[in-house]
């Protein structure tokens, strides 16, 4: 398991010295270039271990950014199968077309599936898909001396001027973000602010914890609140909640289509009918019964997918994966289908974006760097990726209804 047969004196001493402990992990970026720290890293980690890790030395990403913005004591690189699904014809405001969606997974038949909702998606014409809401927040949590200190600190973070002051604070650490609103949430002596900003095409996390860090000591100077945490947990990141479902975080996006019931019953083998029952008893019943937060079959297969392949942050799902679900008849026996995600995470800059097999990923649809203006390119991969989930769960739903599910895990997935 030797570094390689070229590797320099200087390497295999750096290699000795890590292996012996004198040498940190995280040291090792600053004693040489990354590629051979990567490498020493990783010869470390085999000899420590007996183990030859030969798969993840596979590696065409640029390691100079990946170690400066995605990752810290990289070793190599995980590969996951990359599929697409479509095309997908989608009618949004921003995403015009029809899109091949690409799906990063190792589950057997999910690409599949998918792909043949976007056939009975694209063969009814198309979906439409909105965006109701877009804002990423941040919600720093405070404590006060009691309720009434509580309730002054309440009112005084309403106050028109005081927003103004705070707007044009967080207006001071980025280019594009803008402070939108901030709501109070008391309890007891305890005050939460839920700060909403407008984070243009990043998905902005980082962007809002930076102002709102900057906010907190405009708020110390001015009202004398010193937060406990910047974050407090009414965020609320990548954790299911309700206020996510209720109020939004990130993109708020619905997607629906009318299926002709000839459709149905050619591509789906089911009768529209029963897909509406299987919905409402499944996702709506079932869902509501054992307490989940949300109403679907599977869209945090379908978002984890396109995450993964687009750059996306993965710890995001759990957002999305609260979307509801809902199919029903209309007035002439068509299929009504529609999936609402309150809570989608996505950017096209920063992060994994940078990334050039997530780059790739992201030219294809479209979307990848900044838009013009500045926030469209987002906005249309979120509509892409609502549609993309849509298609998912009429297919999974088609297949409960016409009892096909089993069988296309046995024949795909195993």
């Amino acid at each position: 398991m030797t570094l390689r047969d070229d590797s320099n004196e200087n390497e295999r001493e750096l290699l000795a010295k890590v292996i012996k402990g004198e040498i940190p992990y995280h040291r090792i970026d600053s004693l040489t270039d990354k590629e051979t720290a990567v490498r020493i890293r990783r010869s470390a980690v085999e000899r420590s271990y007996g183990v030859e890790l030969e798969h993840i030395r596979a590696c065409s990403l640029d390691l100079e950014d990946a170690t400066k913005r995605n990752i810290e004591n990289m070793i190599g690189a995980i590969q996951v199968p990359l599929g697409v699904a479509g095309p997908l014809k989608v009618k949004g405001e921003f995403a015009e077309g029809s899109y091949h969606i690409p799906l990063a997974t190792t589950e057997g038949a999910l690409v599949a599936s998918v792909n043949r909702g976007c056939s009975v998606i694209t063969g009814s014409g198309g979906s439409n898909v909105r965006i109701f809401q877009d804002v990423m927040t941040r919600a720093p949590v405070f404590k006060l001396d009691n309720v009434v200190r509580a309730r002054e600190f309440a009112d005084w973070v309403k106050d028109p001027e005081v927003f103004s002051r705070m707007k044009d604070k967080a207006s001071q650490t980025t280019r594009f973000g803008e402070l939108i609103g901030v709501e109070p949430y008391v309890t007891g002596n305890t005050v939460y602010l839920r700060f909403s900003y407008d984070t243009k095409d990043a998905m902005g996390m980082n962007m809002v914890t930076i102002a709102t860090e900057a906010l907190t000591v405009l708020i110390g100077d001015e009202f004398g609140a010193i937060p406990i945490s910047l974050s407090g947990n009414m965020c609320t990141d990548k954790k299911p909640a309700s206020i996510n479902t209720i109020l939004g975080r990130g993109k708020t996006v619905a997607a629906d289509v009318v299926i002709p019931k000839g459709l149905v019953e050619e591509r789906l083998k089911c009768k529209p009918e029963t897909m509406v029952d299987v919905n409402y008893r499944k996702n709506l019943l079932g869902s509501a019964r054992a307490g989940a937060l949300g109403y679907n079959a599977h869209a945090a297969n379908i978002i984890a997918a396109m995450f993964i392949a687009c750059g996306q942050d993965a710890a995001h799902v759990v957002e999305g994966s609260t979307a509801i679900t809902t199919m029903e008849l209309t007035k002439y026996d068509d299929l009504y289908c529609s999936v609402t995600i309150p809570a989608l995470a996505v950017g096209t800059v920063g992060g994994g974006t940078g990334l050039g097999p997530q780059g790739d990923c992201l030219k294809l649809l479209g979307v990848k760097g900044s838009g013009t203006p500045p926030g469209t390119n987002s906005k249309k991969l979120a509509e892409i990726v609502a549609v993309a989930v849509l298609a998912g769960e009429i297919s999974l739903i088609g297949a409960q209804a016409a009892g096909h599910l089993a069988r296309a895990h046995a024949e795909l997935g195993r």
